[in-house]
């Protein structure tokens, strides 16, 4: 819908023309009529256009009018605005006029910020990116900006309600775009330079962002990918390649990034996101800037920063700057960049989450006008309406409640310009976000009977090693498991009677283990050898024959034998955390 074009009074700005309607949280295109409309023409809307009708031609105002704008409760008095206007008695019959014993009782009203929350909870999907994050405020007028391509089967095939949100939010080093030709490497053809896996929880109420740095060294793997001349190209694999070439390098799209998340964190994501240098600049003017904090001055020349000790207000360009810098700030690393990139998502979070954004629909115009411009998305969420959807889900998670951290790695030995997997840590971590365990300390809502039964699964006693009889099977484990398990089981565990039936006819999300109720011992010793949840042991309701063997299937979270499949309770100290509630001075 054309805010400037339709049902539109002169002077009038147009982000004003968005009215909140409390009945459904959404935001709707509506003007207050003129002192020149009737009661007719304001009330009537126009079957083409889904707003008020323009009059030619004012006509005389009777009195008693008042303002029809859906989502304002009772309008306003003498809009006409001269002394005369005053509020006449209603004819008999009229609503207004009906008893007061017969009027509904008024709903106790929320406080001004769960009010706000819950309006913006139909149009809000903000998602996060490091060299620049972004609101989403989605109204239909913005439909039409947004840039979509395929996942080209990467995905989940989209999020429902029904489970946890996975969204992978890319950003670019491609130096497009006004001002930008002056940042090196003119001609990058912009790979994953900055990359963030946010998980939301299937109870919403908590998330983890996860930064995977760009020169980690990892396997990127095949990618069939559609290009945008709309060949179809089959993108060899690269087998230790540094995670950012993942994006751009031999024509590689988003959709090869996601599969190399998959690779390496065993998690699909339902979405991705992707947002250049530009987006930084116009997103973070859009919010009226965002607050950040440095423990010392610093005078970058590289990424032209120059900011005092202090607290500071930055946008745009200078925004930009802040979220390139590294060699003012920790080690200089890439790592550093990505703890300060960290700082600036908290901040900008708590600024959009504030109720001077959420209240403003100015605000709420220029952030979305920027954001729909600014970002490619994938084509499941290329249509306005699924962008709302999301942003339902994903607006109730509390800043308190939302941790970022990194992906656990070591210097690379053998290129110090390049870091490994520190696989002592980063299975944990994958492991925690896999099985949707909190890096707060929020209770998860599972209901305790249901949490109850699913521990009772493991108590109990437990069958000698040598009685447990098990097949094995690889359901989407690294090439090579199921045979890592069984010398694992035999040799060190002396888990005898245990057989590789290599490929399984369908993969599993996870390992899991399936028994009969007769073998619910030899279970619960496999599951104690091998650290596998209660939520991995999938019991039958009838016995197993005598001979017959338990059937355990590897999934994407088995890497090697000996890492326990359970997530831990709780994130280990040594992890790095920021949790985006707090403000943190870089240093």
């Amino acid at each position: 819908m054309d805010a400037q074009g339709r049902g539109r009074d002169e002077g009038i700005d147009p982000a004003d023309q968005w009215v909140l309607n409390p009945d459904t949280g959404d935001y709707e295109l509506r003007l207050t009529p003129s002192s020149g409309r009737s009661s007719a023409a304001a009330g009537t809307t126009d079957a083409r256009t889904a707003g008020p009708r323009r009059r030619s031609k004012p006509e005389a105002k009777p009195s008693g009018d008042r303002a029809s704008v859906p989502g304002q409760r009772g309008g306003r008095r003498g809009s006409g605005g001269g002394r005369g206007d005053r509020d006449e008695p209603r004819k008999a019959g009229s609503r207004a006029a009906a008893p007061a014993a017969g009027r509904r009782k008024a709903k106790p009203k929320k406080s001004g910020k769960k009010k706000a929350l819950v309006w913006t909870g139909g149009v809000l999907a903000f998602l996060l990116v490091g060299v620049g994050t972004t609101g989403y405020f989605v109204y239909q007028h913005f439909n039409a900006n947004i840039t979509a391509v395929s996942t080209d089967g990467a995905s989940t095939g989209g999020f429902s309600k029904d489970r946890a949100i996975n969204v992978l939010v890319i950003g670019t080093d491609k130096r497009t775009g006004a001002g930008n030709e002056g940042y090196g490497d003119a001609g990058s053809v912009g790979h994953a330079d900055t990359n963030i896996l946010f998980h939301v929880s299937k109870d919403r109420t908590n998330a983890t962002a996860l930064s995977i740095p760009r020169d980690l060294i990892t396997d990127i793997p095949d990618c069939p990918t559609q290009l945008e001349n709309g060949e179809t190209k089959d993108i060899p694999a690269t087998p230790g390649g540094r995670f950012n070439t993942s994006l751009g390098q031999s024509e590689r799209t988003p959709s090869c990034t996601m599969r190399t998340v998959t690779e390496l964190t065993g998690i699909t994501p339902d979405h991705f996101m992707v947002a250049d240098f530009n987006a930084v600049k116009s997103l973070t003017t859009a919010v009226g800037g965002v607050d950040v904090c440095l423990a010392k001055d610093i005078d970058d020349k590289d990424s032209h920063l120059k900011l005092s000790q202090g607290e500071h207000t930055i946008e745009g360009e200078q925004a930009l700057a802040f979220l390139r810098t590294r060699h003012s700030v920790g080690f200089g690393s890439d790592l550093s960049r990505i703890e300060i990139q960290q700082q600036f998502l908290g901040s900008l979070m708590r600024k959009l989450k504030s109720n001077d954004t959420l209240t403003s629909p100015s605000k709420m115009w220029s952030l979305a006008e920027a954001a729909t411009k600014a970002l490619t998305v994938d084509e499941k969420i290329g249509d306005i309406n699924q962008l709302r959807k999301l942003g339902m889900e994903l607006a109730s998670v509390d800043p308190k409640n939302i941790t970022f951290t990194t992906v656990p790695v070591l210097d690379n030995p053998n290129d110090k310009a390049t870091v490994i997997l520190d696989k002592s840590k980063a299975p944990q971590v994958f492991s925690m976000m896999r099985e949707d365990v909190s890096f707060t300390a929020v209770e998860k809502q599972e209901k305790a009977e249901e949490k109850a039964k699913a521990e009772a699964k493991l108590k109990g006693e437990m069958a000698a090693p040598a009685d447990v009889r098990v097949d094995v099977y690889n359901g989407g484990a690294p090439a090579g498991s199921a045979q890592n398990a069984l010398d694992w089981l035999q040799n060190e565990k002396k888990v005898l009677k245990s057989t590789n039936k290599a490929n399984a006819p369908e993969n599993v999300k996870k390992t899991q283990l399936v028994y009969g109720p007769n073998q619910a011992d030899q279970a619960r010793r496999l599951a104690d050898l091998m650290g596998m949840s209660a939520s991995a042991l999938k019991p039958t309701t009838t016995d197993a024959g005598e001979m017959e063997p338990m059937k355990l299937t590897l999934g994407p979270d088995f890497t090697e034998a000996g890492s326990p499949l359970s997530a831990p309770t709780k994130a280990p100290d040594e992890i790095q955390r920021v949790e985006a509630d707090k403000a943190v001075c870089a240093k």
